[in-house]
């Protein structure tokens, strides 16, 4: 055998038997790793609304309003008439009030009266859209520059500010039962739905609405509210309210009249020996209670005024519209 390839041969058998020992060792000392826990965020108590939900869900309220403060300029307002995050604008306040940079602004929109339409109560008061968050970013003397922090939808000249409210989510409770469709009534405050955000009639999971009960109803932010309509009603078309097709032949089961006395299209009759009119729907409903109802979700309150609160739908059991009742839990 050649030396040389003899001396390689050794060398790699020397490496190989290092590699293993090496290999062994640092299996041996290589410290166990620590296993990765998953937390299931379900299970954890999360709010019932954030981000636009909670900064601009707006309000119905009866007391004046502060018009002092007011965006009147832009720095762009050559260029266009709304203006939204980044952008910079003038508002009516600065030194002579003492305004400081780093100040924050909640803007807001008075929309008009409420129609209360749905609602038994009486002058429910103005909707106040809430557009956002402006930061001021300079001080003159009667002025003050600020730059759109926030924003929900296109800011206006003429858009009020106020100081941005105290405002934290409810936690939503995890482990609450599932909803019960058949729940009977609690007895406790009950109200209308009078209005949703953006005008929304067919309302669903996570949108804003307005309801007639406030703090003269004793309600309060984290309370829970079931929605529900009396029982059949809530539709968005009228349905025609002939059942059954008119028993015009008395052979059984007629294929050329569709129907008779008879067939299984034809009502039946009153009566303990069937001598009787024909009984309708109608007539069925009006020897039940009247305080059968069908749940259609549940709600919780994020902020309370004189005589509405706005509230965010956490559960849908079908399609909920405005003018649906709602109930304290």
């Amino acid at each position: 055998m050649n030396l040389k390839n003899f001396h390689t041969g050794i060398f790699a058998a020397l490496a190989l038997v290092s590699g293993v020992l090496t290999s062994d060792v640092s299996a041996q000392t290589r410290p166990t790793p620590t296993p990765t826990v998953i937390i299931n965020q379900m299970n954890r108590p999360m709010p019932v609304a954030q981000g636009n939900n909670l900064a601009c869900a707006g309000f119905i309220q009866t007391a004046p309003i502060d018009t002092s403060y007011e965006i009147v300029g832009a720095e762009k307002e050559r260029d266009k008439h709304s203006f939204s995050q980044g952008d910079n604008l003038y508002i009516s306040a600065g030194a002579n009030r003492s305004v400081k940079v780093g100040d924050v602004f909640s803007v807001i929109r008075p929309r008009g009266q409420v129609e209360n339409r749905p609602s038994k109560k009486r002058n429910l008061g103005f909707y106040v859209q809430e557009v956002g968050t402006v930061e001021v970013v300079r001080v003159k003397q009667e002025v003050s520059v600020v730059r759109v922090k926030a924003s929900c939808d296109n800011f206006l000249l003429g858009d009020l500010l106020q100081f941005v409210p105290q405002r934290d989510a409810p936690m939503y409770e995890a482990n609450r039962p599932a909803l019960d469709s058949f729940g009977e009534s609690s007895g406790k405050a009950s109200g209308r739905i009078v209005m949703a955000r953006d005008n929304i009639e067919l309302i669903g999971r996570e949108q804003i609405v307005y309801i007639d009960l406030g703090a003269e109803d004793n309600v309060k932010v984290g309370d829970y509210l079931t929605i529900y309509r009396p029982l059949g009603e809530g539709n968005v078309f009228t349905r025609e309210e002939r059942e059954n097709v008119a028993a015009r032949n008395e052979n059984y089961e007629s294929r050329r009249y569709k129907g008779g006395r008879f067939s299984n299209q034809a009502q039946r009759k009153s009566g303990t020996t069937a001598q009787g009119e024909v009984v309708t729907s109608e007539n069925a409903k009006s020897r039940r209670p009247d305080n059968l109802r069908e749940i259609v979700g549940e709600m919780v309150i994020l902020n309370v005024k004189e005589k509405t609160a706005t509230a965010v739908i956490t559960r849908t059991a079908t399609d909920i519209h405005t003018g649906d009742n709602v109930e304290v839990q």
